[in-house]
C-alpha cells in the first residue's frame, strides 16, 4: 500500500503543477506503439514529436545500424544530413572506414519545430521501383520517420511515387522540456528498440550519458507496465552528449522480463526540498539494485539448471495415457528425442486421435516406396478401408498441430491424428485423391489440362481458405507458405490448402497491416512478398501476395518463377502495363492448354485482380475478403460462360 506523501511534500507538488499548468504535457512524448506500421491511418504519433520544449531547435542525436550500403560516416550523413566528421568524433572512428554490419552509431544532428512537429529534415531520391513511404521509412530508415509523417509532407501521393523522386524525409527528433531541463536532462536521442530490449535495458545502456528508467517511460508518456515493441523509435534523455565512452551499444542480451508487470516508475522530478529527492533518488536506487540483483539470481538459476542438464540428461515428459506402440507398452523407451513439444502434446491429445505405430505400419503397407506420394516424406494409407495420408516430419510440429487442431473449414485440409515413435511425429491428414494443384497445371501423360471454370473454382477455393483464417478463427492465422504444391484437389477437383509449418498468428486489431518483424525469412520463392523478402515484415497481406501469383499460374499456366528467374508478379505487369497490343498479350500470357476455351471477357479482370494482389506496395493490396468476393463474381459468370455463344454479354455484378 503506497505511503502519502508528507504534508510539506504535498504542498510544492501542489505548487509546481499549478505553475506548469499551462503545460500539461511538457514533460512528455507519446510513443508510437507500433501505429507507424499502418499506413492507411494519420495516427498523430506517427507524424512526429510535438514542439513542447524549452527551445524552438536545439542539438539532439539519432541512432543508426550501420547497413552494407550506409556503412561509414561519410554515408551515414549523407542519408540523414547529418555532418560526417560529427559522427566520426561522437563514435570514435575515421569519416571513410567501413563499418561491421549492424554497428550502433549516434548521430549528432539539429533539431527544430516545424510548424507542430520536432523534426531534422533530410531528403532521398528513390533508387528502385516500387519504392514507397512504408519502405523508405522503415527500412532505408530504420524508423527514424514514419510513412504517415512522409506522406504528410511530400505533395506525392504514395501512388505518384517513381524512380527518381526526391522526396523530404522529417526525421523523428525534440528538444527538452522545462521539466526535463530542470531535472538535468540536456539532450533527447532517438533511440529504435531492438527484440528483446527493455525499459532497464536500454537505461542500462545509455546510462553513462545519464539515461534511467524513469525518465525514458516519462518522455515517452509509458509507464512501467506498458509493452514496448522492437522496431519502434524511443526517446532517451541525456544530461551529457552521447559517445562511444559513455554508452554501451554492444551491451548483451537483457535478461527477459517477469510476467508480472513490475511496479509503476515515480514521477518525474520537478520540484521539492533536497530531502525528498534524496527520497525518490533512494527508492530509484533500491528498486534498481532489487532489479539486478533478481537478474544475477535468475541468470544462475538458468545457468546452474542448464549445466545440470547438459550433464545429466533429463527424462522425457510423461506420455499420453493412449500413446503405446504396437506391444502395447508405453513407447517413453523408445524415444531418443521430441519432436513434438510437450505443450504441444497436451493440445494434441484433447482433440486428436492419437495413432499406434503398428497401425501406421500397416496402413502404409510398412511404409512401402509404392505408397510413397511423390517421392515426399507423404505416404498414402487405408484405415480399415478409409482413405489418409500420413506425413513424417522430424522437430517440433507444435505449430502445425496447434494452427489445425481447432480448425474445421472445407477447403483447409483436416488433420485427424498423429503418432509420436522414435523422435519423428507422423501426422494423417485426409487424403486428397487428386493431388496437388501443381501437378494439374503442368500435366504429364496421365492428366488432362484443367478447364476455365474449375480454374476459377479452385482460386476461389484458396481465398476462402484465407479469409477464414484471417477472419474467422481465434486467434487468426497467416499461412506464410502457400503455393500451388500446398494446394490439394479432392475427388470433385475442389481446393484445400495444406501445409502449416511456418503458419503464425497475428493481433486482429491491427487490421490487414497488422505487422511482425521476423529475421527468420523461408518460403519459395516468387511467392514471398517483397517486403517479407527485403525485412522479413509478416502481415496478411503476405498471403494475398501468394495467392495473386497462385491467380496468375492458374491463368497463364507457368510456374511462379521461370526458368530465366523471371517471376509472375512481373510478367503480368508487362502484360497490363501495355500501352498498345493488351488484347494480344493478353491472349499471349493466358495457358496455351486452354486454347479457345476461355471468355475473353473475363480473362483480363481476373487478370487485374491477381495484379492487385501482387502489387509491390503492401497497402495496395485488397484484403482477401476483397479478394473473395471479387472471385466470387468471376466464378458466377465463368458458370454461366457458354462457350458456343458470345461471351461479351457477360458481366460481373
Amino acid at each position: 500500500m503506497a505511503v502519502p506523501p508528507p504534508p510539506r511534500l504535498a504542498v510544492l507538488l501542489l505548487l509546481l503543477l499549478v505553475l506548469v499548468e499551462d503545460h500539461p504535457s511538457e514533460a512528455q512524448q507519446s510513443y508510437i506503439n507500433k501505429k507507424q506500421l499502418d499506413c492507411n491511418k494519420n495516427h498523430t504519433a506517427t507524424l512526429g514529436f510535438v514542439c513542447n520544449g524549452a527551445a524552438s531547435s536545439c542539438p539532439s542525436f539519432l541512432t543508426f545500424r550501420s547497413t552494407q550500403t550506409y556503412n561509414n560516416p561519410a554515408t551515414i550523413a549523407y542519408l540523414l544530413s547529418a555532418d560526417a566528421s560529427e559522427i566520426a568524433a561522437a563514435n570514435n572512428i575515421s569519416d571513410v572506414d567501413p563499418l561491421p554490419l549492424d554497428t550502433l552509431l549516434v548521430v549528432p544532428i539539429n533539431c527544430s519545430c516545424s510548424q507542430r512537429y520536432y523534426q531534422h529534415n533530410a531528403t532521398y531520391t528513390l533508387k528502385k521501383q516500387g519504392e514507397n513511404y512504408f519502405d523508405v521509412a522503415n527500412i532505408t530508415y530504420q524508423g527514424l520517420t514514419a510513412c504517415q509523417a512522409m506522406e504528410a509532407q511530400n505533395p506525392y501521393n504514395f501512388q505518384m511515387l517513381n524512380v527518381g523522386m526526391t522526396i523530404t524525409i522529417p526525421l523523428r527528433c525534440a528538444c527538452p522540456t522545462r521539466n526535463q531541463t530542470a531535472a538535468g536532462f540536456s539532450y533527447l536521442l532517438t533511440y529504435l528498440i531492438r527484440q528483446g530490449e527493455t525499459y532497464e535495458s536500454i537505461a542500462t545502456a545509455f546510462a553513462g550519458a545519464g539515461a534511467d528508467v524513469a525518465s525514458i517511460l516519462t518522455a515517452n508518456e509509458l509507464s512501467a507496465s506498458d509493452l514496448i515493441y522492437f522496431f519502434t523509435p524511443l526517446l532517451i534523455p541525456l544530461k551529457i552528449e552521447p559517445t562511444k565512452q559513455n554508452i554501451n551499444a554492444v551491451a548483451p542480451p537483457p535478461p527477459p522480463r517477469p510476467s508480472a508487470p513490475p511496479p509503476n516508475a515515480p514521477p518525474a522530478q520537478g520540484g521539492g526540498s533536497d530531502s525528498n529527492k534524496g527520497i525518490f533518488i533512494g527508492v530509484g536506487i533500491g528498486a534498481s539494485l532489487l532489479l539486478l540483483l533478481t537478474s544475477i539470481l535468475l541468470f544462475w538459476f538458468l545457468f546452474y539448471r542448464h549445466r545440470r542438464q547438459h550433464h545429466k540428461s533429463p527424462p522425457p515428459p510423461p506420455l499420453p495415457p493412449k500413446l503405446i506402440d504396437e506391444s502395447g507398452e508405453s513407447t517413453t523407451k523408445s524415444l531418443t528425442s521430441w519432436s513434438l513439444s510437450s505443450e504441444g502434446i497436451r493440445s494434441a491429445t484433447e482433440t486428436l486421435t492419437i495413432y499406434k505405430f503398428s497401425d501406421l505400419e500397416k496402413a502404409t503397407q510398412s511404409f512401402s516406396e509404392s505408397n510413397r506420394i511423390n517421392n515426399s516424406s507423404v505416404y498414402r494409407a487405408s484405415f480399415n478401408g478409409d482413405e489418409a495420408a500420413v506425413k513424417i516430419m522430424k522437430g517440433d510440429v507444435s505449430r502445425e498441430i496447434n494452427a489445425l487442431r481447432l480448425i474445421n473449414h472445407s477447403r483447409i485440409l483436416r488433420l485427424s491424428g498423429f503418432c509420436v515413435h522414435d523422435g519423428l511425429t507422423y501426422l494423417i491428414y485426409e487424403y486428397a485423391e487428386n493431388g496437388s494443384l501443381s501437378d494439374w497445371l503442368h500435366p504429364g501423360p496421365k492428366l488432362q489440362p484443367l478447364p476455365w471454370k474449375q480454374r476459377i473454382q479452385i482460386a476461389c477455393d484458396t481465398a476462402d481458405a484465407l479469409n477464414y483464417l484471417h477472419n474467422f478463427t481465434t486467434p487468426p492465422y497467416i499461412h506464410k507458405n502457400l503455393t500451388t504444391s500446398n494446394i490439394l484437389l479432392d475427388t470433385t477437383m475442389r481446393a484445400k490448402i495444406t501445409n502449416f509449418g511456418l503458419s503464425r498468428t497475428f493481433d486482429a486489431g491491427g487490421g490487414d497491416n497488422e505487422a511482425v518483424i521476423t529475421r527468420h525469412v523461408v518460403g519459395t520463392y516468387g511467392y514471398m512478398a517483397p517486403e517479407y523478402v527485403e525485412s522479413g515484415l509478416v502481415t496478411p497481406k503476405l498471403d494475398v501476395y501468394a495467392l495473386g501469383v497462385v491467380i496468375l499460374e492458374l491463368l497463364s499456366g507457368r510456374e511462379a518463377v521461370g526458368g530465366d528467374q523471371a517471376a509472375l508478379a512481373e510478367a503480368v505487369e508487362e502484360v497490363l502495363g501495355a500501352e498498345e497490343n493488351v488484347r494480344e498479350k493478353i491472349r499471349d500470357f493466358m495457358d496455351p492448354l486452354l486454347g479457345e476455351d476461355y471468355p475473353r471477357e473475363l480473362a483480363y479482370p481476373a487478370l487485374q485482380l491477381a495484379r492487385s494482389c501482387v502489387d509491390h506496395t503492401m497497402d495496395a493490396r485488397p484484403p482477401v475478403s476483397e479478394v473473395l468476393a471479387a472471385l466470387s463474381k468471376l466464378l458466377k459468370a465463368s458458370l454461366q460462360w457458354d462457350p458456343s455463344r458470345d461471351s461479351s454479354s457477360l458481366v460481373l455484378d
